[in-house]
């Protein structure tokens, strides 16, 4: 069951967006839970990380869709969000606070579907990818999709996940070796860090829920390149 938001002041948007989850459910399989807000207010208020995918208009009536995409972003890092609107002018604001997709009004259903077979394969994708981690108590099995950045500490690796850190011994070398099929990024010698999990840029680094992530400056061009493929579902 894959949990779907969609957040969109216009009772005909509302309804073609309806429609078309219904018509990919019939040809996909995939069973959808949805909820409708009619503003960003109403999504942001007591906002709990409850859903898979965000359909967010940007004209909304109290609280614009960018600036509710941006107060989600603080609280949630996973969720996937697709704007749905008529101003193609802000589609790169939406790419900034890591928007998976812009559908542009009138959408066609082939669009939508495109964007949701994209959105459903990086759901699939982080459901099962795990690494394994040693530690004092024995041997953990880590959600990658968890998993935020990974830094060397002397001998050990600090993994930053967003259910706290964890250290065990290993090398950056043998996890990014394990991570190929991930979208992981080698940022210099000391780390790697969950493209997923980058909130934005800041001087060509890497903000990742509050903290800082440095990239040598060898480094910057491909970081950005490898940012903006997994922003666009470029990962094998």
């Amino acid at each position: 069951m894959t949990r779907v938001a969609l957040v969109n002041a216009d009772p005909v948007d509302r309804e073609q967006l309806r429609g078309y989850l219904d018509r990919f459910s019939g040809e996909s399989g995939e069973r959808f839970r949805v909820r409708v807000f009619e503003d960003g207010d109403q999504i942001i208020q007591n906002y709990r990380a409850e859903f898979d995918i965000i359909f967010m208009d940007i004209q909304l009536g109290f609280v614009d869709g960018i600036t509710a995409a941006q107060e989600i972003r603080k609280m949630d890092g996973q969720v996937i969000i697709i704007f749905f609107s008529s101003l193609d002018a802000c589609a790169v604001m939406g790419y900034q606070v890591g928007a998976l997709d812009f559908l542009l009004k009138p959408t066609a259903y082939a669009a939508f579907s495109r964007a949701m077979g994209r959105a459903l394969d990086r759901l699939w994708r982080r459901r099962h990818r795990y690494i394994y981690v040693a530690n004092k108590s024995g041997v953990l099995r880590l959600d990658c999709a968890r998993i935020r950045y990974i830094e060397v500490d002397g001998r050990d690796l600090v993994y930053h996940t967003e259910d706290g850190d964890l250290t065990g011994p290993g090398t950056l070398r043998e996890v990014e070796d394990s991570l190929t099929e991930s979208p992981f990024f080698r940022c210099g010698k000391g780390c790697l860090v969950n493209l997923e999990h980058v909130d934005g840029l800041e001087n060509g680094d890497a903000l990742v829920h509050g903290a800082t992530v440095q990239v040598s400056r060898s480094k910057k061009k491909a970081f950005l390149d490898a940012f903006n493929r997994c922003l666009n579902e470029a990962w094998a």
